[in-house]
């Protein structure tokens, strides 16, 4: 399994823009290319800073994946009709997650940090 971590942070003043285009087309979009969103979050102080997290079987999956999505015409024309007023996105920061030995901890060590 492997995890992608996702950050996107809106152009000032598009931070319902970038909200509307992930919850009306993005992540149907997502589902329809085998991308598996396993959570979605925004930061609590920061609206305009949209975190989320992806699974796929294998990096295989992953290129597939997004490069099934980024040739999609339907993403093609969701991306350019949410930015007909002016990019919606400043910055993007994606980092592929590599697991560590230790994770889950073993039971009985009390909480995991």
């Amino acid at each position: 399994m492997l995890h992608e971590l996702r950050e996107y942070v809106a152009a000032p003043g598009r931070a319902a823009a970038l909200h509307a285009r992930f919850a009306e087309h993005t992540l149907t979009l997502f589902a329809k290319h085998g991308i598996e969103v396993a959570g979605f979050w925004t930061d609590a102080t920061d609206d305009g800073r949209i975190v989320y997290l992806l699974r796929f079987a294998d990096a295989d999956a992953k290129s597939a994946a997004w490069a099934a999505f980024q040739a999609d015409p339907d993403w093609h024309r969701v991306k350019a009709e949410s930015e007909a007023g002016g990019p919606i996105v400043a910055e993007m920061h994606s980092t592929t997650l590599a697991a560590v030995p230790y994770w889950p901890a073993p039971a009985g060590t009390g909480e995991q940090s």
